[in-house]
């Protein structure tokens, strides 16, 4: 540690840790506009100017490392100037357009300008003209106020892997670019528009929309997919209008993919308002006492064991718990929430959560991921295992379709025989395995949706136990789902009783109801025609199109709702606007009607539920906590890991941008399917 004295103030502080850093620790604040804590120091905009004691003159805080018994100055006359002449050299070619520029109210450029600039402008000259480039459907470009950070080119290249961005030519004709037009490729490539500490990087999809001070802002958690990424809804009137991460350095730290924050406008789109009920071969618009009328009719003339249902992948845990609770009730044990089929054991916690936790992916020092893309079903959690892989001593191996996971990779095989390989010692990546002293294992939720998904299961598992990544200290087995309901279900043990179906003998014609509760992602076409289909959700996507009768719900920003990520923490989201129409929280439509039926859940309020959800499950009275599992004495999952075949691995998504029913309603999605899935677009028209 080394002691530094700033402004007086004496403070401890970490050897290697900069002068900007100091300060901060010391509580004094230091403009920048290049630093940024996540990226590479480059020292461009020499905002951060300080003095220090013997030292001729400013120095630049930010790159500036501490020494022991420095002293530094923050707030001489001479670093006044120094900072108002740095300022004023930054607005010279500033088309100082703030009146029409999207960023105004949140900039940078603008907070400083105030706080450290002059307060008259002596340049009268002509500024500099900018081509605008086009780096396609989600990132606008106004390269005309760029001061040549370069925040979005070390992004890129440092955080998303994509290096993609640089600059070309020098000093005030330096433009930043990506060479040759094309479309970012990105998944992350939303938060460069965070990052711009200017208007040169603005969202093109929000564009000249609202100004910040205008939206009415609440905080909840991203469901498109499960990584559960905290997030800032911003809302004006009954319209969610942008969606902007939050800081939390245990799930995303402060990151967002770009699926989680442009598809917003699939929000307002294909949206279910009002009951529907079929007749006569077509859906008509019905009150709610028809629908409960028909709905309550057809159970009772049903047997419980003809009765099913199946949960999506968006829906909160509330809304499960009661709709298990009302089956329940009803005598049925066929529930399920695996609407891909996927079979495998979950009678422990621990065989189907990211055991190691989104942070504890830091801590590995070897990975092999078996089945899964973790660029297209997490991107943040991608980004995260990048960061270990730049920190070094890190190497990766894949069984699957060979990716661009942005990070090196060995490709170990295609299927399953890859694990069979590894076990057995054949493959040299098994030596990586050996040498590690905290190794991890990602199996990917899509290789579980095959046949032999148990014994891929029981593979990975004795893989896992083979090559020391289950002992007391670590547990280095983690399971990658990719919706954001799953974790909870499978916690409330929303999944066939005994005796019961799962989703694919439901499908074919187990049952003669078949309550969908937000499930778009099956195969509505295997449903039998004779099979009355209940579906609750709040869009128009394959669920409602196969509908008897439908009862609209409301969507993650129209709710108060739970939500448990991929490793297994608990949060919740908050509403943010009401649901559009006649539409209703999922749980509040499940409690009517189960009193309409005669069989009143024991609840009429989101409180009592929770209450009862914690009582019932204790896990979720830990809102926002994450305590990791051990990864000693847990037995094994159930399945014959000899009964794996040799059939390929294949990707869980088409493509990364359309995933669920949000996303498929949303323009600025299906503009970017067109960007970088030419042929998927072409296709859809």
């Amino acid at each position: 540690m080394a002691k530094v004295t700033v402004d007086g103030i004496e403070v401890e502080i970490a050897n290697g840790s900069s002068v900007l850093q100091a300060a901060e620790a010391a509580g004094k604040e230091i403009p920048r506009f290049c630093y940024h804590e996540r990226l590479s120091v480059a020292g461009n905009c020499r905002m951060c100017l300080v003095e220090i004691e013997k030292v001729p003159k400013p120095v630049a805080s930010c790159g500036q490392p501490v020494a022991d018994g420095m002293v530094i100055f923050t707030d001489t006359e001479n670093v006044r100037k120094s900072r108002r002449g740095v300022m004023e050299f930054l607005l010279i070619n500033h088309p100082l357009d703030c009146p029409i520029c999207d960023q105004g109210g949140e900039c940078d450029l603008q907070d400083e300008a105030v706080s450290y600039g002059r307060d008259t402008s002596r340049y009268e000259e002509g500024k500099r003209a900018s081509a605008q480039p086009d780096w396609g459907p989600l990132v606008k470009t106004t390269m005309t106020r760029c001061i040549h950070c370069t925040r979005c080119i070390r992004f890129s290249t440092e955080i998303a892997g994509v290096p993609e961005l640089g600059a070309t030519l020098r000093g005030e004709n330096m433009q930043v670019g990506t060479y040759v037009d094309k479309a970012l490729s990105s998944e992350l490539s939303g938060n460069l528009i965070d990052l711009c500490p200017v208007g040169a990087l603005t969202s093109k999809p929000y564009a000249y929309t609202a100004r910040s001070w205008e939206l009415r802002k609440t905080d909840s958690v991203d469901v498109l997919d499960a990584v559960g990424a905290n997030i800032r809804i911003d809302a004006r009137g009954a319209e969610v209008l942008r969606i902007l991460p939050r800081l939390n350095d245990d799930v995303n730290e402060e990151w967002l993919g770009d699926k989680s924050r442009f598809s917003v406008d699939g929000l307002k789109r294909r949206r279910l308002d009002r009951p529907w009920l079929r007749e006569n071969g077509k859906l008509r618009a019905a009150s709610w006492e028809e629908v409960f009328a028909a709905v309550t009719n057809k159970i009772k003339a049903s047997k419980p064991e003809r009765l099913g249902a199946i949960a999506g992948d968006l829906v909160d845990v509330e809304s499960m718990l009661a709709l298990k609770e009302m089956f329940t009730s009803l005598g049925s044990p066929n529930l399920d929430c695996r609407q891909d089929g996927a079979v495998f054991d979950a009678s422990q916690r621990g065989f189907y959560l990211f055991n190691t936790t989104i942070a504890g992916i830091e801590e590995a020092d070897a990975l092999v991921i078996i089945g899964s893309n973790p660029r297209h079903e997490a991107p943040v959690l991608n980004a995260r295992i990048r960061k270990r892989w730049l920190a070094g001593h890190f190497e990766a191996g894949l069984v699957g379709v060979p990716h661009d996971l942005t990070y090196p990779t060995t490709h170990i095989g295609s299927g399953p025989d890859a694990i069979t390989a590894l076990l057995d010692g054949t493959h040299p990546f098994a030596e990586v395995l050996k040498a590690a002293k905290k190794p991890m294992l990602i199996l990917g939720a899509g290789a579980l949706t095959r046949p032999d998904g148990a014994a891929i299961h029981a593979a990975a598992w004795k893989l896992a136990a083979q090559f020391n990544m289950l002992n007391d200290d670590w547990h280095g087995f983690n399971v990658l789902h990719h919706a954001a309901a799953r974790t909870g279900a499978l916690d409330i043990g929303f999944l066939p009783g005994p005796g019961g179906k799962s989703t694919a003998q439901m499908l074919a014609g187990g049952v003669d109801i078949l309550w969908l509760l937000g499930a778009d992602a099956l195969d509505t076409q295997a449903i039998g025609a004779d099979t009355f289909v209940i579906y609750q959700g709040h869009h128009g996507d394959a669920g409602a199109a196969r509908a008897d009768v439908i009862l609209p719900g409301a969507a993650y920003t129209e709710k108060d709702g739970t939500y448990v990520n991929t490793e297994g923490r608990v949060q919740q989201g908050f509403i943010a606007v009401k649901p559009p129409g006649d539409a209703r929280e999922d749980w509040r439509i499940l409690r009517a009607i189960s009193a309409y039926m005669g069989h009143a859940l024991r609840y009429d309020t989101l409180q009592e539920l929770r209450a009862h959800l914690a009582q019932t499950y204790p896990l979720f009275a830990l809102t926002g906590e994450l305590r990791r599992l051990a990864g000693a004495n847990l037995g094994a999952p159930a399945g014959d890991r000899a009964a794996v075949s040799a059939v390929p691995f294949e990707p869980v998504f088409g493509n990364y941008y359309q995933t669920d029913s949000i996303s498929r309603a949303s323009p600025t999605m299906a503009a970017c399917v067109e960007a970088h899935y030419p042929n998927l677009a072409e296709a859809a028209q």
